[in-house]
């Protein structure tokens, strides 16, 4: 029963993701790519899905977002640091511009 439920709620989450995903794709594409961190053949093929494809790829039973965090002392960083939120939220932004695009690790 358990497992039943948390499926559901990583199905339910890769949809919410993908959907979102799309939004950010279709509204403002560089900026999407970026904070994504994906590259352009990959925006095109994930704005290219239909809704009918999107549930399909939802229905995974592994998340399709994770966090682009691989170092704990990042997030360590963000959630203690005790700056001004105009601050933090800059400070937030700068950690995750330095960390490598999937494509870029992939290369190396």
């Amino acid at each position: 029963m358990l497992t039943d439920s948390l499926l559901n709620d990583i199905q339910d989450i890769n949809l919410s993701y993908l959907l979102l995903v799309q939004r950010l794709i279709n509204e403002d594409r560089t900026t999407a790519m970026f904070r994504l961190k994906i590259s352009e053949p990959m925006a095109d093929m994930l704005a290219s899905l239909s809704v009918k494809q999107l549930g399909q790829l939802s229905r995974t039973n592994q998340l399709l977002c994770r966090l682009c965090f691989d170092n704990p002392e990042q997030l360590l960083k963000l959630t203690t640091d005790p700056r001004e939120q105009g601050l933090g939220q800059t400070h937030a932004a700068l950690l995750m511009a330095s960390v490598p695009t999937r494509s870029n690790l992939q290369a190396g």
